[in-house]
């Protein structure tokens, strides 16, 4: 079994940045997942199945973040959240 790690930038799109909603959709979404899933803002690493750690971030619209992923179901878990980020969390 492999410890596959993805990585990648996803934007903030939704008019009020990463709140609880979104932060709970994230946490919703990734707790579905084996991997050990990271949001990266700037200097700061959260744990993405946290919504306490997310909130955090502080993270407002247009922002870029690092989604990074690392385990067996890494890839799917990525895709997953990029698609939460891609549709503003249904904000949009």
């Amino acid at each position: 079994m492999s410890e596959e790690v993805i990585v990648k930038d996803v934007v903030i799109n939704n008019k009020l940045g990463l709140h609880a909603r979104p932060a709970g959709l994230i946490v919703k979404e990734a707790s579905k997942f084996k991997s050990e899933i990271k949001l990266l803002l700037d200097d700061i690493e959260v744990d993405a199945k946290s919504i306490l750690d997310i909130l955090t971030l502080g993270a407002t619209k247009g922002k870029v973040l690092k989604l990074v992923a690392k385990g067996e179901d890494a890839k799917e878990a990525i895709d997953t959240l990029t698609k939460l980020f891609y549709n503003g969390f249904g904000e949009k």
